[in-house]
């Protein structure tokens, strides 16, 4: 009798113990499963939010091409200074609409991105002073970021330190880049360097 008593208390106690052990493993499945719709989420709001930033980037752009392109010189002085007013304006509300994504680097990323961007902003000097000379760079820098074979010679300093950046960071130069250069393209002689791409401190690391 017992000897009854004493396997039936342990017969319970392993069926309380499978018990718990199948409610812990159901309640980590679905915080499992929350953590996984949650990272979705997380990943839709970095590409709306990268989505938003490329469009401020094109809207800034086609602003500044609207108040330095040809159309502007070739209408009235009154209706002239009434669309620039329009176009400073609209462009005073869109840089004050702040987006970014973050993104975390190791200690080689940051450097090659500080000195990417260290690099990109000589240009854009370069640009300003001398037109002819600061295209070229301009061109060798950006045939870097390109995959198909460029027609110009390819800055191999600068490729290489695109290549030691992070993933995100090398589409946000090759962004940068291509603005400048339609800037070149479409100015000509009257050009006025549109540069409000430069990409994010990189001491200040955001979440991924």
């Amino acid at each position: 009798m017992a000897q009854a008593k004493i396997q039936a208390k342990m017969n319970d106690a392993m069926g309380s113990k499978f018990s718990r052990t199948l409610s812990m493993a159901d309640r980590s499945g679905q915080l499992l499963e929350s953590l996984d719709q949650l990272e979705m989420r997380v990943e839709a709001l970095r590409e709306t939010a990268s989505a938003m930033e490329q469009e401020r980037e094109l809207i800034l752009e086609t602003i500044q091409s609207i108040q330095n392109g040809q159309e502007l010189r070739n209408i009235s002085q009154g209706e002239r200074e009434e669309l620039s007013l329009t176009a400073n304006r609209l462009m005073g509300r869109a840089l004050c609409v702040e987006v970014s994504v973050g993104t975390i680097r190791n200690s080689q990323q940051e450097e090659a991105l500080r000195n990417a961007n260290s690099l990109i902003d000589e240009i854009v000097k370069k640009l300003l002073d001398d037109m002819n000379s600061g295209r070229e760079h301009l061109l060798a820098v950006y045939a870097a970021c390109v995959t198909e074979a460029p027609p110009v010679p390819i800055d191999q300093k600068f490729q290489a330190l695109v290549i030691s950046c992070a993933l995100e960071d090398q589409k946000k130069i090759k962004r940068r880049l291509e603005t400048l250069v339609r800037n070149v393209e479409n100015a000509g002689k009257n050009i006025k360097i549109m540069d409000h791409q430069k990409l994010e401190d990189p001491q200040a690391n955001g979440c991924q």
